[in-house]
């Protein structure tokens, strides 16, 4: 898909992501936003991923570590049509299937692990990915976990193992938007020099701005031609990219805009197309 064809989709993205989250009166609206371009891109241009045969053994895996931003991945679910569109209103409600954090018993194409507890996903995906080159299969696992969440200790587990076991399909990628939810990732618990870290770890490392849809689309092309050890994408991003009042405002880590806001919103992000 070209890049101007993408950038429209992220546009109308943001704007499901921002019309979930004003109608569930909750949820994280500042991450999901910094991480659009990447998605979008991956399961547009990258992934392989059959949405009406979702279960194939031969698919691409992704795993959401930072779950508390499942509204993106749910809205570009519906977006490749894995999910119905107006099922998108259901975000948070009792009873749905769209909960508040990825649920693998929902049963929803494309959700491959629950997750929300910080710092787990990098372990499953490379145990994935382990599994694959067990099997002698050529799958890819993706995941995608937060700058915060790099202060979690059991990342680093994962960061060590998966160079070792030489996991050349799999692909990390960092959401590099400086914030979380107690302020300045470091202010609360510096993580930086990242990228030197991962490289000091045996990573194949590529830095990036996360919402240069042609830096995105270039750095997973490279991904998959690495071999030999893990890719570590450094995605620069702005927390609540595309919303003027939401851009590197830590508050708005996690809560919903009101009606106001919400239009407010909608009309920067149609603004930005033009």
């Amino acid at each position: 898909m070209e890049i101007a064809d993408l950038k429209i989709i992220s546009a109308s993205v943001r704007k499901e992501v921002l019309k979930m989250l004003n109608k569930a009166g909750s949820g994280h609206p500042g991450g999901s936003l910094s991480a659009v371009e990447l998605l979008v891109d991956l399961y547009n241009n990258h992934m392989n991923f059959n949405k009406d045969n979702w279960q194939d053994k031969n698919r691409d895996y992704f795993v959401l570590s930072k779950g508390h931003v499942c509204p993106v991945l749910y809205a570009v679910l519906a977006q490749i049509g894995c999910i119905p569109k107006e099922e998108l209103d259901t975000l948070r409600k009792i009873g749905g299937r769209l909960q508040g954090h990825p649920a693998m018993d929902k049963h929803i194409p494309g959700i491959e692990v629950s997750t929300g507890s910080l710092g787990y996903g990098l372990s499953i995906a490379a145990g994935i990915a382990k599994g694959m080159k067990t099997l002698k299969q050529d799958n890819r696992v993706y995941v995608l976990m937060g700058d915060g969440e790099q202060q979690e200790g059991s990342v680093w587990e994962a960061v060590m193992a998966a160079p070792h076991f030489k996991l050349d399909n799999l692909c990390a990628i960092v959401d590099c938007n400086g914030l979380q939810i107690d302020g300045k990732v470091e202010d609360v618990l510096n993580i930086n020099p990242i990228a030197d870290k991962y490289k000091a770890f045996g990573w194949n490392v590529i830095e990036i701005d996360g919402h240069n849809l042609k830096e995105v689309d270039d750095a997973y092309a490279k991904a998959k031609q690495c071999k030999g050890k893990p890719t570590a994408i450094m995605a620069k991003t702005v927390k609540g990219k595309g919303v003027s009042f939401m851009e590197n405002v830590a508050d708005w880590h996690g809560k919903a805009p009101n009606a106001e806001q919400l239009e407010q919103a909608l009309k920067e992000i149609d603004a930005s197309l033009k």
